[in-house]
């Protein structure tokens, strides 16, 4: 009797996590689990995009800094110098 009722308490877990389980993915095809989807990973792009942009931003004023020190000091730079730099 009491290998019954453990079976079935066993039975009864596992239906209880697997129907959960089959909700939440049900609600992730739902239009607002969707729209919900959508809108995360739009978020995430645009962060990475303005992380992309910010890092150019920071890189440009840094090398035009270099430029402008450069120019202050009275060297001059030439093709190959600002082309050896980029590579």
């Amino acid at each position: 009797m009491f290998k019954r009722l453990l079976w079935l308490g066993i039975g009864v877990g596992v239906g209880v996590v697997v129907v959960r389980r089959l909700v939440r993915t049900a609600d992730a095809f739902t239009p607002s689990g969707i729209v919900g989807g959508l809108s995360n990973s739009a978020n995430g792009m645009l962060g990475s995009v303005r992380s992309f942009v910010e890092d150019v931003r920071s890189a440009a004023a840094e090398r035009e800094a270099e430029i402008h020190a450069a120019f202050a000091g009275g060297e001059m730079l030439t093709d190959y110098e600002m082309e050896s730099d980029e590579h």
